[in-house]
């Protein structure tokens, strides 16, 4: 029975752990770059993209199909940055548990 009662204890744990996580990717930013850096976008830790900043020398009438490209380039970089970090923040989190192989949080 002690057992049991451990084990809902380390669950109510990792409960408390994983909010306080969710809220702390949830308030990252994330920058991301095509371009060799002339289109730079921060998307948050949800992926949402908050800003795009743009080098001068592309606002050229001919270049904009080079521009669309490039923006959607560096929120593609920021996006999978986000995402990296979310998960590497969710395996320290989880490091050490006994969780089966492919489990995933939060479930």
């Amino acid at each position: 029975m002690r057992d049991l009662m451990g084990m809902m204890s380390k669950a109510k744990e990792l409960q408390e752990k994983m909010q306080g996580l969710q809220a702390e990717i949830a308030e990252m930013e994330v920058t991301g770059t095509s371009g060799g850096g002339l289109v730079t976008v921060v998307v948050d830790g949800k992926g949402v993209l908050k800003s795009v900043k743009i080098d001068p020398s592309l606002a050229q009438a001919d270049e904009v199909e080079i521009l669309e490209d490039l923006i959607v380039a560096a929120a593609t970089d920021a996006s999978g940055r986000a995402t990296r970090a979310a998960e590497e923040k969710m395996q320290a989190l989880t490091a050490g548990l006994p969780l089966p192989g492919g489990f995933k949080l939060p479930f």
